[in-house]
């Protein structure tokens, strides 16, 4: 599917089709124009020929029922994974890729191994969004939150990131609060305060892993280009300009980044940033989020196993003991592989 392509179909046609046919789209969630029963029959005929509406994907599903993988099929040949979490409290979230593959190759990664392809267009990341929100309208539910943490570095391809929050977010589009959108990065300097002067801003997490350059470069090569000094003027810009919330994602390892020491480095990273003028009095505007690993049979050969859970209540607490909000991610989507690191595009496809 492609807006542009969409709009070029209907150059010719009164102005209120567009309307019409995005209304299909975004708020109807038809998978086929002969649903748009306000399109003329020759229109939808034409449309269904030239702009189908058909999302290819195999969809997974966990045995708790709480998480749905996707493996879509692109245009052109190659795949990528999005996965679909049900939270016990109502909310649908889905978590998109940005790009074939990833260029950042973090050791713990499925997605890092398989290397840099392409970056995804703006719709085939909308795309995922809809796939996901015409399966849930059947059951009357819809998609509440979008966090862009599947395969790829978001703020490496910035402008069809950006292209799509503005979709997903538009009252014309699927109207998802902008609030409700967040994007996860390794840390791409230049993307954050890009970011930060954007009038419509997603959430900012940043995958943060280790507080010292030696071991977070030896954790995630690309972090070479972007040391935990600059980083940390990015985001102090970052927070300053917006007064906006940023989340610390921490991956737990045994015996690699789990050590009490550790947790005392990773309170101090955090606790550096000034509150910015203006920011509400109580509320913190940081917090960290520790991630248990669950490593996939292809992930432990890799030298990683996950941290004991003593190990992270321990780590929690010293977090906690200085003053830092600490929440831990609920594990989702281990049996299809679709937990953190996990997505890897049936390697890619049969391109490689």
């Amino acid at each position: 599917m492609d807006l542009e392509k969409l709009e070029e179909i209907l150059k010719d046609e009164p102005k209120f089709r567009l309307q019409q046919a995005k209304q299909a789209i975004f708020k109807n969630l038809i998978g086929n124009w002969q649903e748009a029963i306000s399109l003329p029959q020759a229109l939808r005929e034409k449309l269904n020929q030239e702009c189908p509406l058909e999302i290819k994907a195999e969809v997974l599903s966990a045995q708790d029922r709480q998480s749905q993988k996707a493996v879509v099929t692109l245009a052109d040949g190659f795949l990528i994974e999005t996965v679909l979490m049900r939270h016990k409290d109502g909310r649908a979230t889905v978590c998109v890729s940005s790009q074939v593959g990833c260029p950042v190759g973090c050791l713990f990664c499925l997605t890092g191994k398989l290397g840099f392809k392409r970056n995804l267009t703006s719709m085939e990341i909308v795309e995922q969004v809809l796939l996901w929100a015409r399966m849930l309208n059947k059951d009357g539910d819809r998609v509440s939150n979008i966090v862009f943490m599947g395969m790829g570095e978001p703020l490496l391809n910035y402008e069809n990131v950006m292209e799509a929050v503005k979709i997903l977010n538009s009252k014309s589009g699927l109207n998802i609060g902008i609030r409700h959108i967040s994007i996860s990065t390794v840390g791409i300097t230049e993307g954050i305060k890009k970011l930060a002067a954007e009038t419509i801003r997603p959430n900012l997490a940043l995958s943060l892993h280790a507080t010292n350059d030696q071991l977070r470069n030896k954790m995630i090569p690309l972090a070479e280009n972007y040391s935990l000094a600059d980083l940390t003027r990015a985001l102090d810009y970052y927070i300053k300009k917006t007064k906006q919330r940023v989340m610390f994602e921490y991956l737990m390892l045994k015996d690699y980044n789990d050590s009490e020491g550790q947790a005392g480095e990773l309170a101090r990273f955090v606790a550096q940033f000034q509150r910015p003028s203006g920011f509400p009095k109580g509320r913190n505007f940081y917090f960290v989020n520790l991630i248990a690993y669950n490593p996939t049979a292809e992930q432990q050969s890799y030298g990683f196993s996950a941290s004991l859970p003593e190990r992270i209540q321990k780590f929690k607490a010293i977090l906690k003991e200085a003053g830092i909000e600490v929440v831990q991610r609920y594990k989702f989507g281990r049996d299809i592989k679709g937990a953190c690191g996990q997505l890897a595009g049936k390697n890619i496809s049969n391109k490689l």
